[in-house]
Formats: structure tokens, sequence, C-alpha cells
């Protein structure tokens, strides 16, 4: 009998993860597919992919595709399109090469001016298109044009640099090793204590929130997920964050571009799920009409959201800049081609409405270690190119599929 019943329980719980799972595949579904990319071309590469080295490229490569999405998922979900981040990034990177080069600027001078320039962009576009109801198609695909000719024309079709190395540090610099003593404990002697602890007291801080989370929705009487899903999440994702984090560590410890990209995710994951403002740009992207007769300003609301996307947007630039350590013409070419596919990857929603922070930077890294890893096995171009829009497609029959199922 006893038996019989603690079958019974397995079966209960055996389906509650799969129903729940069933139910949130949208926000578990990309995760996992990151998962299985990195372990397949783990296999491919013959263990290059996770190597110290790569882990740290594959943060340096796509720092500025995931500092644009988390600004570009804004912009999505309030129901709009934003073309013109390529250009962007390649006209505040010239910029800011003229000011520190030609002009010998500091940084503390420039990389204000510049953000400040980002956000005048971000303004300029967002008016036409919050007050005059222009599509934002239209008007980011001007902007496209305008600021790739500005850029042209500020760097008279030459490159510019070096830049100086404080300017340089922004992406490609690391933060110290502030816990030298933490090598000794561990017997490892290239080994950036830092950095090691840092990812350490991370995932001690992600599973103290899960429970407190978990707690808190059980106090409400909310559904929460099942126990063993819970668990088997927090260990993957601690687990995760440790390895990669002991990983950094083994060569030259955490890079600084990868704590702007904490730190950012963070402020805009926060933004969008617990604040009003966040809500209310879900809400504008869902239904516009009912988000106005419900008292939000919309047109302010999608000013806004293009003013942000034209911050993030300068500080990619910036950040690409200082790892390029020079200015081009063709800077940011096809940028905003690779920052949408990763949003629509990550979750969002074509229409609107739909999409998290963590998926965005997840379809980011997705995008990112397709390329890296393709690139390792010497897989040309055409072929990436081609492999990235089957994914891009794949991703988008998903959501379109998800939502015929839901209705």
């Amino acid at each position: 009998m006893a038996a019989e019943i603690s079958e019974t329980a397995s079966d209960t719980q055996s389906n509650s993860v799969g129903q729940y799972l069933a139910n949130h595949l949208r926000d578990y579904g990309m995760v996992l597919a990151l998962i299985a990319i990195m372990a397949f071309f783990q296999v491919m590469t013959d263990g290059t992919m996770l190597r110290p080295v790569n882990i740290t490229n594959l943060f340096l490569q796509n720092s500025y595709i995931i500092i644009m999405a988390l600004g570009m998922l804004l912009v999505i979900v309030a129901g709009h399109i934003d073309l013109s981040v390529g250009s962007v990034v390649g006209f505040v990177g010239a910029l800011a090469a003229v000011m520190m080069v030609s002009w010998e600027w500091s940084i503390y001078l420039t990389v204000p001016c510049c953000l400040a320039v980002g956000i005048l962009i971000g303004a300029a576009q967002g008016y036409w298109i919050a007050y005059w109801r222009i599509p934002s198609f239209i008007v980011t695909l001007a902007g496209m044009l305008v600021f790739r000719g500005a850029s042209l024309w500020l760097l008279e079709g030459q490159s510019i640099g070096p830049f100086p190395r404080q300017f340089q540090a922004l992406s490609t610099g690391f933060i110290p090793d502030m816990l030298p003593f933490v090598k000794t404990i561990f017997s490892v002697e290239r080994l950036n204590g830092f950095g090691l602890v840092t990812g350490i007291v991370i995932a001690g801080l992600i599973v103290w929130m899960g429970l407190r989370s978990r707690a808190r929705n059980m106090a409400y009487g909310m559904q929460a997920e099942p126990m063993s899903f819970f668990i088997a999440r927090n260990v993957i994702v601690a687990g995760a964050i440790i390895f990669v984090s002991y990983k950094l560590s083994t060569f030259r410890g955490l890079p600084n571009v990868l704590i702007t990209m904490g730190v950012l995710t963070i402020i805009y994951a926060f933004l969008t799920e617990s604040t009003t403002l966040g809500r209310r740009i879900y809400a504008l992207g869902g239904n516009e009409k009912a988000a106005k007769l419900s008292g939000i300003r919309t047109e302010r609301l999608t000013f806004l959201t293009f003013v942000n996307m034209g911050m993030l947007a300068a500080l990619a630039g910036l950040v690409f800049a200082a790892r390029l350590n020079t200015a081009t013409p063709k800077a940011g070419v096809s940028f905003e081609l690779d920052v949408i596919a990763a949003v629509f990857i990550g979750g969002a929603s074509m229409s609107g409405g739909v999409g998290k922070i963590v998926g965005a930077v997840v379809g980011a890294f997705i995008m990112g270690v397709m390329n890296n890893g393709m690139s390792i096995m010497g897989i040309g171009i055409d072929y990436q190119q081609v492999i990235k829009g089957l994914v891009l497609l794949a991703a988008v029959i998903f959501d379109v599929y998800n939502k015929n199922k839901q209705s």
C-alpha cells in the first residue's frame, strides 16, 4: 500500500513538473536551447568552447549586443522597432575618436558628452514616433541612413585611433584581484580570488532571493513551481555561475564590461518586473488604446523608451570603439539585425507586450555562442548567416505557434 502511494505521488510530481514546463515553455525553452547549443559546440570543438580564454572572449565579443538588447527589448515590448542602433554605435564611436584623438579631450569629458548625444538622438527619433505618430520603422530607417552618413563625414572616410588606455579599459580591462589570499586556499597558482568569490556570492544571492520569492508566493496563496523543479533550476543556475566565474578567474579575472552588463541587466530586470513604469510599458505594447484609456501617458512612455535606447546605443558604441581601439567608417554595420534577432530569439513577441530582460540576454548569448562556435569550427561566414537566419525564423515560428496554441 505504501509503495502504491509513493508511486502515485511520484507520478503526480512528474506530471506537475511536465505541466509546469509546458506552461512556461517560453520562459525556459531558450535557456535549454542555450545549454544544448553550448554542449554541442563543446563537443564539436574538442573542448575549446568552455576554455577560460574563450569564455572571456564570448563576453567581450557580445557585450555591446547585450547592452543594446536591454533597450531594444523595451522598444519591442512597447510595440515598436529601432533600426538605427547600429548606425548610432558607429556615429558615437566616431565622435569619441574625434574628441579624444583629434581634439585631445579627456575620457571624463568625452564619455558623458557621447552618452548625452545618444540621449538626444533617441529623443529626436522618439519625438516623431510618439507625438507625430510616424511609424518607428520609417523614422529609425531614416536615422540609420543619417547617422551612417554622419559617421563617414566625421571620420572623413578614414579610421581614427588609437585611444587612451583608460578608454580601452571600458571594454578590455579586468577587475584586479583584491582577494589574493583565496588562491592559497584553493591551491591554484593562477586564480583571481575576487572573481571566484564574487561568483559564489552572486550564486548564493540568487538562491536566497529564489527561496524568499517562493516563500512570499506561498504565503499569499499563489501557485509556486514544483519543489523538485525549483531545486533543479537553482542548482543549475548557481552551478553555472560558479563554473563561469572559476573559469574566468583562472584566466584574467572578471572583465570590466561583464560588471557593466551585469549591473545593467539587474537594473532593467528590476525596472520591467517590479516597477509601475515597467508594467505600463507592457500595457502599452499589449493594447495601446486600453492603456491610454486607463490613464497611462502612452506618448511620453514611447518617447522615453527611445531615449533609453539612444543612451544604451551610445554606451555600446563606446564599448565597441574601446574594444577595437579605433573608430572606423563601417563600425556598427548590421548590429541592429543581431540585436533585434537576440530579442526575438529570447522570447519577445512581434506584436509587443511580451518579453523579458533575461530572455533578451539569453538570446544574445545564443547568437554569440553560435558565432563563436561556428568560427572555431571553420564554418564560412556565408553559412553562418544562413544558419543564424534559420534560427531567427524558428524563434518567430515558435512565438506564433505558442500564441495560436494559447488562443
